[in-house]
């Protein structure tokens, strides 16, 4: 990525927003209807209104999770409303006109904000385009000054009766420290007494910008700026700024002819962009302070943005994807208690989740209406028709790609299994799969199809009946392990039949025997005990056919890649550890998928990392609890397009290479990386004066080096701009980079959570960055940041220090060879020949050692295509030897 052309737009605010709307804004807890303005600030920071009495509101356009019309948005409920608005009438147009806005700090704490349009129809207008800018890429990974921004944007819109700022709005926006915001507001000769106020025309965005220097002074960049520019002047000139930008903010192991190096020329439209002196942009100069608004604009943003937007190859089988997917989807709390919601539903498919839950159970008379809720716990309960109507109105709000309904089925009546399959026909209309496609037959040795031929498809993953073939078997099967007489009911999970007459209502279930009882309490759950599939439902099944797996061997031998298997995360662990490259094998071909195992009864969550690490596609997590897991699972699947699907390694897709992830030294031919980084600083991290510090961890393999470092905790109680002089953090060999995540946090004295980020390994930028922090359900923050230098480079031993050295700048080492050999020969006669001899040995050292370093290894795969291609790896590398390239070294070619 070239910090010259942007890879992003900012999200575009359509006039119409900006100028406003009249709508009435109800509330069904206090029975006001309210006429108010609506509208959306120019720059794209705020969803406002504004009451008759000129009073506004605010709603941070990051704080919005959903826009709703029509039958989904809100109804009032109380009388009085419902007689405002006529809802008792016929041929009521109330539905044309209605809008609502949901935000809230997580999935389960929200807000409803309700408006009633005076027009028809335009509602759905300002529904559209209100989440196109929620749904921008530049919203949520916006640059350092642009959150800085939203401040002043807001202070402005929030005017007395005068027109003026009031001062004490300046005082809330910056609580840590009065003092200094005090004297951050003399500094600039603005009044600062709390009940004075400021004309918007003295404070425009230069002056806020002397006013953020003076409150929050970085002493950390004039460090860096003073290394940087010539001691004599207090200023770097465009040849400086070009060479800063080339040695510190861009990726070393980039090839300079496809990445040119910055220029000069380049350079100037930074200088007019950020340099605050007049004089100093003629003659293309930049000023200390200069350069921390450099340093805060977009072009130094952490996050390489090209892998935010959606990039990767979407055509590949279902099985070469890792899934975002949920667990129990419909619970908002624990596992044992608490409230059910089609709610949470909307807002795990509006988060990017492509994988739901649905626990069903059989609905009580007279309606019998088929339920979901968590089996004999005292959770409540939620109609399964709802919960249809609610995945119908949000699954392809996020993303188009596909969607998989995960059915946990105890509905053990073949007329409330046929409502089910009717509700999902009649609901879902075209978009429900209910036929393979043509060129995907299930057949053994056919792979799924992609996301991509799946495309605002919804398919259903829930018991497939069996054919006849396949009861005999598995008759055949009971009848070895077991004798009875008595009829029984299958699971599917377990290759079990059933005998009954599926014509037949069933009986009600009686009490639960103890077998049933001790499956319950195990860590498998309830999953043990779904019953057989219907015809209706079984008919909706395709190409995701739950099995029970009996060995990775029959697996294999199968090869079926229509039937998935589901783990609890101890069954899985327990098959990662003993298996590990069976395992990754299986998922190349057909998909699994992991959940919480059943005594976790708080809804915490197990790291994902492990399963993604042997290519299980779904890793189901509780989407109401924003613990450590949940987080990474939501940063990463932020990534390629928010579109819950990330394409796995090559090395868990391709059947012709093998991978275990717990090989300790080298995986073949793939490049690990080193990763350092040093927090220098942070920057409005609280709201109140305390003590902080941050802990910096890797998430990778088993092999990955140390996974967690810590800074010390700072010497006072500074929230506006603590700094921390400490060494780098080193994770010096991350073998496979594209499976490996990197967590930043921090946290006030005590362990108080303060903001964090979690970014991909492979979408980290090298350099000094700001990094934007998020609250523990992934939202941004608008305040809180910390500044940090990054290094990203290839993983090199300390004993081919030299051999790098050759590879990446062959002249120059040659070149020194050369002028070692002089001084030798200046010395000694007899040196000269000794030189020759060491020069050769080097070089001959260095073709040795390319070959050991591209496939370390003699034995097995790796070491057979080493002896395959070590020819050409010579020839290779007598070619760098006389040809200088810069940045990916040749033998990454080979």
């Amino acid at each position: 990525m070239s910090m010259f052309t942007p890879i992003l737009m900012p999200p575009e605010v359509k006039e119409y927003l900006s100028k406003g709307e009249r709508f009435i804004k109800w509330d069904d807890d206090t029975t006001n209807a309210s006429p108010v303005i609506l509208r959306v600030d120019p720059k794209g920071f705020y969803l406002y209104w504004t009451y008759q009495n000129k009073e506004m509101e605010f709603l941070d356009i990051t704080s919005i999770r959903d826009t709703r019309v029509g039958k989904f948005a809100k109804i009032p409920k109380s009388q009085k409303l419902r007689e405002v608005f006529n809802l008792d009438f016929p041929d009521n147009n109330f539905l044309l006109k209605t809008l609502t806005v949901v935000t809230g700090p997580d999935m389960v704490d929200l807000t409803f904000h309700n408006f009633v349009s005076y027009k028809e129809s335009v509602g759905k207008s300002w529904a559209e385009d209100i989440m196109a800018i929620v749904r921008n890429p530049l919203t949520s990974n916006a640059s350092r000054y642009t959150f800085l921004e939203k401040i002043l944007v807001k202070l402005k819109m929030q005017l007395n009766a005068e027109g003026k700022i009031p001062v004490r709005n300046i005082f809330q926006m910056f609580p840590a420290d009065r003092k200094r915001v005090e004297a951050a507001l003399h500094a600039c000769h603005l009044p600062k007494g709390k009940n004075d106020a400021i004309n918007p025309e003295d404070f425009p965005e230069k002056v806020y910008k002397t006013f953020l220097m003076n409150l929050c002074p970085r002493p950390e960049i004039d460090e860096i700026f003073t290394s940087l520019h010539s001691k004599a002047k207090p200023y770097m000139t465009k040849e400086h700024l070009a060479k800063f930008i080339n040695k510190k903010q861009r990726d070393s192991r980039l090839n300079d002819m496809l990445f040119p190096p910055a220029k000069p020329e380049q350079v100037q439209g930074l200088i007019e962009k950020y340099e605050p002196s007049g004089i100093n942009i003629q003659r293309g100069q930049l000023s200390p302070e200069g350069m921390v608004w450099f340093l805060c604009g977009p072009e130094n943003n952490i996050v390489s943005l090209d892998k935010v937007v959606l990039y990767q190859d979407m055509t590949q089988p279902l099985s070469h994807y890792f899934i975002n997917s949920s667990h129990n989807t419909y619970l908002t709390a624990g596992q044992f208690s608490g409230i059910s919601s089609p709610e949470m539903y909307r807002q795990s498919l509006l988060s990017g989740c492509r994988c739901v839950e649905l626990d069903c159970w059989k609905g009580r008379p007279p309606d019998e209406e088929p339920i979901i809720t968590h089996g004999f716990t005292m959770t409540t309960e939620i109609l399964f028709k709802d919960v249809i109507e609610a995945i119908a109105e949000s699954a392809f709000k996020t993303s188009l790609y596909p969607v998989i309904l995960s059915f946990e089925n105890h509905v053990d009546s073949p007329r409330q299994q046929a409502k089910m399959a009717e509700y999902c026909r009649t609901i879902f209309g075209d978009t429900l799969l209910t036929e393979p496609l043509e060129k995907y037959p299930l057949k053994p040795g056919v792979p799924l199809p992609s996301p991509q031929d799946l495309l605002g498809k919804i398919l259903i993953k829930n018991k497939k009946k069996q054919s006849a073939s396949e009861e005999r078997q598995d008759s055949l099967k009971k009848e070895r392990n077991e004798a009875t007489d008595q009829p029984f009911t299958v699971d599917v999970w377990a290759g079990d039949v059933t005998e009954e007459d599926p014509e037949e209502e069933e009986e009600e279930s009686g009490n639960l025997d103890e077998e049933q009882i001790k499956k319950m309490q195990s860590d498998e759950g309830t999953a043990g005990l779904e019953v057989t599939a219907y015809e209706e439902m079984s008919s909706l099944v395709n190409y995701i056919q739950p099995i029970k797996l009996d060995s990775f061997d029959i697996s294999t031998e199968q090869n079926r890649s229509y039937v998935i298997s589901s783990f609890t995360e101890m069954k899985a662990y327990d098959l990662l550890t003993k298996s590990p490259v069976q395992f990754v094998e299986y998922n190349k071909r057909q998909m699994s998928r992991i959940y919480p195992k059943g005594t976790r009864m708080d809804s915490s969550n197990y790291l994902p990392q492990m399963f993604w690490n042997v290519g299980c596609q779904m890793v189901a997590l509780n989407f109401q609890t924003m613990d450590v897991p949940m987080q990474q699972n939501m940063a990463l699947f932020e990534f390629n397009g928010q579109s819950g699907y990330l394409l796995k390694h090559e090395f868990m897709r391709r059947p012709d290479k093998q991978f275990d992830p717990f090989s300790v030294d080298c995986i073949d031919v793939v490049v690990a990386s080193t990763l350092s980084i040093t927090i220098l600083s942070g920057q409005f991290l609280s709201e109140r004066s305390v003590k902080s510090y941050v802990e910096v961890e890797l998430f990778g393999l088993p092999g990955d080096p140390k996974r967690k470092y810590r800074t010390k905790l700072t010497s006072s109680a500074n929230s506006l701009n603590p700094v921390w002089k400490e060494e780098a953090f080193v994770f010096e060999k991350i073998m496979m980079p594209e499976l490996a995540s990197l967590r930043i946090v921090a946290l006030e004295e005590g362990g108080k959570f303060i903001g964090q980020r979690i970014i991909p390994v492979i979408a980290v930028h090298s350099g000094y960055h700001h990094v934007c922090l998020r609250s523990e359900s992934n939202m941004p923050l608008t305040m809180p940041s910390l500044f940090v230098y990054l290094e990203m480079k290839d993983y090199v031993p300390d004993t081919w220090a030299d051999l790098t050295v050759a590879l990446s700048n062959p002249i120059k080492f040659f070149n020194n060879q050369d002028k070692r050999s002089v001084k030798l020969k200046q010395g000694s006669a007899e040196k000269p020949d000794m030189q020759k001899k060491l020069t050769a040995a080097q070089t001959n050292g260095i073709l040795n050692s390319t070959r050991t370093f591209s496939f370390h290894s003699s034995n097995g795969p790796a070491g057979a295509m080493a002896l395959e291609k070590e020819e050409t790896i010579k020839e290779v590398a007598k070619e760098v030897a006389v040809t200088p390239m810069k940045g990916r070294r040749c033998w990454r070619q080979c």
